[in-house]
């Protein structure tokens, strides 16, 4: 049985005071909340202090990238052994950012992928349409495409233990949002297109919505029986917001 998953993803925000702060703010709101996973994916240069803070926490600790390259002359880069070594376990990879301003190719989302399976890490593998594609009827073959690009490398068995975040980019830090209706389409066609090659593996992948999560329109989300929880931007970065998300999501699969 599939449980549950919300990440928040603190994209370029934070400083030490706030990085103490807001994990103290979740470890208090979150005490006793069961059947949803959680993690967290500050900025990486506070991923140590991250680490300390949640030691005694259910909370994971995530990252927001990975390099491809596991050592060598690569300045500014981070290895997944890196990741590992400060106790790092879901990756984030192929999020509409990266992808646009960085110019990510489906190709190296998919290196990126391999490289972190391979380290022992779950990839968070974001996959999601444009505001063009989607008014243009495209968002099933984009989201193919953008899978494929793992399946036709390393096959159905390369999700085992993976999450994939649907994240429509026209929904992304706008304040719109998918309907829950349409969001369980695409996250229905996303489960049915990796059961093509292997209906087990597709039976458990954990598939999250993202795109202008909040503590609002959670609940409702999480109602649809593939939406397993949540990849959270902003609202992540509130304490209290957060913690309504991730009991939205447990709530939702124990009823």
């Amino acid at each position: 049985m599939r449980h549950p998953l919300v990440m928040g993803n603190w994209k370029l925000n934070g400083n030490k005071q706030m990085v103490s702060d807001l994990i103290s703010g979740l470890n208090g709101a979150l005490q006793g909340v069961d059947g949803c996973g959680v993690a967290i994916a500050p900025p990486v240069m506070y991923l140590e202090q991250a680490r300390e803070a949640l030691a005694n926490s259910p909370i994971a600790l995530g990252a927001q990238n990975v390099d491809v390259n596991l050592s060598g002359a690569f300045t500014g880069e981070v290895s997944a052994e890196m990741l590992k070594d400060v106790g790092a376990q879901y990756i984030i990879i192929g999020h509409s950012e990266r992808r646009t301003y960085h110019h990510e190719s489906d190709a190296l989302i998919a290196q990126k992928f391999a490289v972190l399976k391979q380290a022992g890490l779950v990839p968070v593998l974001c996959i999601g349409e444009t505001e063009a594609e989607n008014e243009a009827g495209e968002t099933e073959a984009v989201c193919a495409r953008q899978i494929d690009a793992v399946l036709n490398t390393q096959g159905a068995a390369a999700f085992n233990g993976v999450v994939i975040a649907y994240e429509p980019v026209w929904a992304i830090g706008t304040g719109k949002s998918a309907t829950p209706a349409q969001a369980q389409a695409v996250h229905k066609f996303i489960r049915d297109h990796i059961a093509k090659q292997d209906a087990q593996v597709a039976a458990q992948v954990i598939i999250q919505y993202g795109g202008s999560v909040n503590d609002k329109n959670a609940a409702e989300l999480f109602a649809q029986p593939d939406i397993d929880g949540a990849l959270v931007g902003g609202a992540s970065l509130k304490a209290d917001a957060f913690a309504v998300i991730v009991k939205a999501a447990a709530a939702a699969k124990q009823g």
